[in-house]
This record gives C-alpha cells, structure tokens and sequence, in this order.
C-alpha cells in the first residue's frame, strides 16, 4: 500500500483492529466526545453478543463515514484508548511509504502532525467543554499539566488558571473529568490522586460524580475504594447527592456498596428527606425497601418515625407511597402514630390514620394522659373502623380497650352491621362477650331483618347463641321472609341449636313467610335427626305451606335421606293430602324418581292412582322421566291397572314415554300390556308422539312389536294410522328437519315396503 489513507489502514489492517481493540465501551465514548458517533449508535453497537462483533461494528460506520471519521479513530481516540495498539498502526504506516506526499491528508501525516501539538491540546479542550457545565471553584498559582498515558509533565499551564488559589492544577482537572463523566481520562489521574481527596467544599469525586448522574464513574470510585460516608460542608454525603438528584440507580449502586441511609447533614436531613422534598419517588421507593431489608438491625428510628416526630406530614405521604409500613415499629416497639400522638403532631397523625394506622392501647392512653382534645377527636373518628376490624380479627383485647377508651358498641357500618352482628355472623365468642358485657343493643338487625341471634344460627355457634338467650333475646324474633331463629337452625341440621332454642321457648310450628315451618325446611334437606327431634316435641306434620305442600311432600322429593319420609309416615303424616296442583307426595317421589320414597308410600297405602290437576297419575310422572324402576314398581303395585289412565290430554303414560323418547319404560309398559295403537285428544298414537320428537330407538320399539312372538289385538304399531290433521307416522317424521327424523322416515319406509 503506497501513500496510505486512513480509511485504506482501517480496510487493510481490518482484522488486527477488531481482534486488538480490547477497551470498546471506552473507545466509543471517545468516538462519542470527539462527534464521530451519536451516543445512540453506541448503545446500538453494545448490545452486539461479542467484543469482536460490538468492533467490527465500529469499523464499520467508520468505513461509512469517510476520511476524516477515520482520522480522529486513530487520533485521539485509538491513542488513548489502546496506547500499544496504536503505536504499533504508527509503525506500521511509518514503514509503508518512506516518501510521504500531501501529508495533511495522508495518515502518517495527521498522526505526526497532532502528536506535535501534544496532549495539552486535548486536556485543555476537555477542560473548557467541561468549564461550561460547572463553575471553577479552585485554581492554582503555578500548574503543571499532566499528560493521560505517560504521565510525563506539559510545560504550558492550562489556559484561564492562572490566578485561582488553594488546589492543584491535577485535582482541578480531575473533578472537572468527573463532572463530565470521562471515565477513560479520569481513570488515568487518579493513579497519581488521593481517591478521597476533598475540595474547599469539603467535596469528593464521588460527590461530584453522584451529583452529576455519573453511574460508570460511581461504579469506578468504588471499585477504588472511594469513602461512602464522607460528608461536604452541607453535612451530605453521595447518597445525599444522588437521592436528591433522583439518579436512582446510582443511589441503588451507593447502597448496594453500603452508603449509610440515615446519614444527617446539617439541617438533620437524611438522603429520604431530601429525595421526597424534590418529589424523587423511585429514590424514594429505592430507600424505603432498603430500610425494609435492614429492618431487624435497626438502631435508631424509622424514617416514618422520623416524620412523626418532626410533623412533616409531606415526608410521611411520600414514604408511605413508597412502601413504607404504617404500623412498623421502632427499637422501643412503638409505632409512627404513637411518635406523632406524643408531639401532638395533628397533620401526622391525620396522614397516618388516613393511611389506617392501627390505634392501640398504646396510641389511645398516650392521647388521653396528654389531653391532647384535637388529636384525641381525630381518634375516636376511626375508633369505630378500628372496632370493626378489632371484631373481624377477634382480638378481645383490642375491643375491650376501644369501648373503655369511647368507642360506640352500637355504632353501624356501611352495610349496617353493628359490632355484635359482626361477631354473630363470623362467630367470635371471645369479642362477642365482650360486646354483650358493654351493654351491645341485642336486638338490633340488618336491613332484612337479621338479627345477632339469626346470625349466630347460621354460623353454628353455641356459645354465642347460648349467650344471647341467657340475656333475654327473644327466641321467636322475626328475620328474613319471617323466618324465625329455629328455621335457620332446622335447615342447617343443627341439632345443638334446635334443642337450645326449642328449651328457650322457640315455637316449634312457627310459620315463615313462605308457609313453611321448621318441619318443612329440615324434611326438604332430609334432615332425618332434626325432623326426628321436631316430631318429638309435637311438630304438625299436617301444616302446609303457600303451595300447598306438607313436610312429607317435601321429604319424598328431598336429595336427602329417605329415612325421613318414613319417619313422617311413622308419625302420621297423610300420605294422600294433595298440594295446590292436586299432587300427593306420591307424584313427587316418581316425578323425581325416588324408589325408596315410592316403596314407603305406596306401602302405607298412598293412592298409586291418584291423579293431579293435569290428570296425570304418579305413572304418568315417572314415564316422564325415564325412571324405569320407579315405573315397575308402581305397576306392579298397581297389578298392571291404570296402565291405561290418560291425562287432559287424553295421553296414556305410553304416549308419554314415547314423547319423551324413553325406550326402557316403553318396553316395561308394552310388556305389562299398554296398548300400543291407542290415541291422544290430537288422535297421535304413541308411534307419532315418537316420529314427532326424533327418538329413534322408541320408533324402532314401536314398529317391532308385535313380531317375533308378540301376538294378539293391539299388539302392532298400525304404520297407517292417521292423526287429526291426516298424517301418518312417516309424513310426521319427514316434516322434521334432523338427522334422527330422516332416519326414521327411512326405517318406516322399509317397514311399509316402499323402498328395500
């Protein structure tokens, strides 16, 4: 290569470049400063994986950018960054050409000629970028500069120096380098610098560079053992700094290396004050999770203890934003609040309960013994939020402690609730009694009319309930839809409560709103040992509710155990008293499909049947619902009669079963003799009912019987039979729309023979 151009050295030395240059991060700073690269082009190039790539890279928007990029690449940048490697490229362009032409545009040429003007020039650019952003604050009667690298002394001293007192002209440099962030310059003086030397200002470079939102600079002073405790003639330390500034990872950085975080400066302001007074939050956030984590050693107050006692209620809002627990308390186990109580802190003490902080006994005597009539005004307003949840959370001593100190026992809630309702329903004794001993009104209720009584039913609590009725609560007390105490009880299957309301005068026929008593609602959930326990204090099993209904109707159609429809049996219940709809116990049972249920009416002589206001017979309704054993037990109870019954519509239960598409109580009553060609008020037979409604396997049934030993009259489903309106099984069947209805036109064809 003759006559070498800077960009023809970088193409040609390519690969020695990218494997050579081993301090990236500090070449494209420099790159940076000196304007050859944007500082977004920089964080671009270091998100590449490797250093080789993050430098081919670099060469390459060199390339891009032409000559004069490429100059100031090898001078100043390479110069500083990598001193080796770039006198060895100086050598090397040295030796290519000994005859150098046009040497202010060849390589050789720039290279010789800005290493003649020396470094001076470079330090003193530095130093009058930097002199912009910061006042000179020291300066020295006879300086010396010092070159980066070679440390070798510069006889010219630093321009506009000259008349300012008390610092060396190396520190000057070094605190302006700091201020300006240039880690590569500032690394190189500090071999020669006391890391902790301090200004008039009492400053260190960590102070600078903390104040500046330096972090690399930072993470470089630590690394060299920078003091983190060093505090300026203003009492701050870095983290003072930083927090103030909000440079929020630098104040992570200062914690993480250990800065003390309750440091006070002059004004006995810690690095928290200063951040919440200049609305830094995530420094403040950053400060208050550190206090967290040093939580168990701590040895002085809290920052929101601090707050409180000095009534800076902003500082307490702020803390309490970041994080900061409102009832943590200090080395003397007291809280924020207590801190604020003692000075009569008013705007503290409104910010902390605002934020719900727990009024203790300690907090309460505290307010009373000062007198403090504001504060104590302040809390007796949340006396009653902190009753309520002293009750939820059941702390006896907590409830006694507010009653004593003016808390209203009978105060509501916004739901409605007083504190005994409260403690009723969740069913804590211990603040129950307590309530009860301070004159709780007893008879209070809800809005639907629950009372502390109906609440302790339903929370299955004896204790509370025993307590209740010892003091006088009238046991028949009216509560929701008019159910009494007792209702509630039968229909939780309690017992316990039943025997204890029924001794305190509890009307065991008591009628609810729905017409139901006590009987009725344990007998619907078969409740057999609560129904046992009513019968045996003479509960009517006659009564009937607002449909009409008895307790032994709603036994023979319960989920529950069966056994109680026979306990109502065994005490006389009518087995044949009809509801509203004329239904029996026995309808219901085989509406249901309860076996059990059927077998015991049927064999305490109910009326199998009996028919409803539709007509309809208990057969009626267990063809209905598919229940096949339910089906053969009332025919044969029946001895195969009342096969034939029909309802208003003039349908038998085989039209029913078909209707329904149930193959299994189709056989059953084909089997004990249904006709099977009868007809409804609409002249259907069961075979239309089928076709109609799409069931495939009670068509097949139908159009089957009759062959393959089924002989007789009426024994064979007539494909021809005619309906009111003309139509015949298979016209039904292809006026549907389904799969299951073309399916069935196709079989009835083939049966009449009209296709193979």
């Amino acid at each position: 290569m003759g006559n070498p151009y800077a960009v023809d050295v970088i193409r040609e030395k390519r690969r020695d470049l990218v494997h050579g240059i081993s301090h990236t991060e500090d070449l494209l700073d420099l790159l940076v400063r000196e304007g050859v690269m944007t500082a977004a082009k920089k964080s671009i190039i270091l998100t590449f994986g490797t250093r080789n790539d993050q430098n081919s890279r670099v060469l390459d928007i060199l390339e891009a950018r032409g000559e004069r990029a490429c100059r100031k690449f090898f001078h100043p940048c390479l110069m500083l960054a990598e001193p080796d490697l770039y006198q060895w490229i100086k050598t090397y362009v040295g030796s290519v050409n000994e005859r150098v032409r046009d040497t202010k545009r060849q390589l050789i040429g720039y290279l010789l000629e800005r290493e003649m003007e020396g470094m001076d020039k470079i330090i003193d650019r530095t130093v009058s970028q930097t002199h912009e952003k910061t006042h000179s604050l020291f300066t020295v009667e006879e300086t010396k500069t010092f070159s980066p690298k070679n440390k070798a002394p510069i006889s010219e001293p630093l321009e506009g120096l000259e008349n300012k007192p008390a610092q060396s002209q190396p520190e000057h440099l070094i605190y302006k380098i700091a201020t300006n962030g240039e880690i590569v310059l500032l690394e190189e003086l500090l071999e020669d610098i006391d890391i902790n030397t301090v200004n008039s200002s009492n400053e260190t470079l960590l102070h600078v560079a903390a104040e500046h939102g330096h972090l690399s600079v930072i993470e470089l002073l630590i690394r060299k053992g920078a003091r983190l405790d060093l505090q300026d003639i203003e009492g701050h330390t870095a983290l003072h700094r930083a927090a103030s500034k909000g440079h929020t990872e630098i104040v992570r950085a200062l914690i993480k290396a250990g800065a003390p975080i309750y440091s006070l400066d002059l004004h006995g302001k810690t690095p928290i004050h200063l951040a919440a007074e200049n609305q830094m939050r995530d420094s403040v956030k950053v400060l208050v999770d550190e206090e967290g984590k040093q939580s168990k050693s701590h040895t002085q107050d809290m920052f929101l203890h601090m707050a409180a006692v000095e009534d800076n209620w902003r500082l307490a809002e702020w803390l309490l934003q970041g994080g900061a627990s409102v009832d943590a308390r200090n080395k003397q186990k007291k809280t924020a609040l207590f801190n604020a109580v003692t000075r009569n802190n008013e705007k503290t003490v409104n910010v902390l309960l605002k934020a719900g902080a727990n009024v203790d006994s300690d907090v309460l005597n505290e307010a009373i013994k000062l007198n403090q009539e504001s504060i104590l005004c302040l809390l007796l307003e949340v006396l009653g939020s902190a009753l309520f949840s002293a009750v939820r959370q059941n702390q006896r001593g907590v409830v006694t402690s507010l009653i004593d100190h003016g808390a209203n026992v009978n105060m509501c809630d916004e739901q409605g609730y007083t504190p005994l309702l409260l403690s009723a329903e969740l069913g804590h004794t211990e603040v129950s009694s307590v309530l009860v001993a301070n004159q709780a009104k007893l008879d209070a209720t809800l809005s639907d009319l629950s009372s502390a009584l109906h609440l302790a039913v339903h929370s299955g609590s004896v204790p509370i309930v025993e307590t209740l009725l010892e003091k006088g609560l009238y046991p028949n007390i009216n509560g929701p839809k008019a159910q009494t105490p007792l209702h509630l009880a039968a229909q939780g299957n309690r017992s316990d409560l039943v025997g204890l309301l029924l001794k305190a005068g509890g009307q065991v026929n008591a009628v609810a709103q729905d017409g139901r008593t006590p009987l009725h609602l344990a007998s619907h959930r078969g409740h057999a040992d609560t129904v046992m326990q009513l019968l045996q204090v003479k509960a009517d099993h006659g009564v009937k509710d607002k449909l009409g209904r008895t307790a032994l109707h709603l036994a023979a159609s319960s989920e529950g155990e069966s056994c109680v429809v026979d306990l109502l049996l065994s005490a006389k219940a009518d087995p044949n008293s009809t509801d509203n709809d004329k239904r029996t116990a026995l309808h219901l049972a085989a509406m249901e499909g309860k076996l059990d249920a059927v077998m015991s009416l049927l064999s305490h002589k109910a009326k199998g049947g009996a028919k409803d206001s539709d007509g309809s017979t208990p057969l009626h309704h267990a063809a209905a619902g598919g229940h096949a054993n339910v089906v053969s037990a009332l025919l044969q109870s029946l001895n195969n009669k009342g096969i034939e019954e029909r309802n208003v519509w003039r349908k038998t239960p085989l039209h029913v079963a078909a209707e329904k598409g149930h193959d299994s109580v189709a056989a059953l009553l084909l089997e004990a003799g249904a006709k099977i060609n009868t007809t409804d008020h609409c002249k259907d037979t069961p075979l239309h009912c089928a076709a109609r409604s799409g069931h495939q396997e009670v068509v097949k049934r139908l159009v089957c019987w009759g062959q393959a030993g089924h002989m007789g009259r009426n024994k064979k489903a007539n494909l021809h039979a005619t309906n009111s309106v003309g139509k015949t099984p298979l016209q039904v069947a292809e006026s549907g729309d389904t799969v299951e209805h073309e399916n069935i036109a196709t079989l009835l064809k083939k049966k009449m023979l009209l296709i193979k």
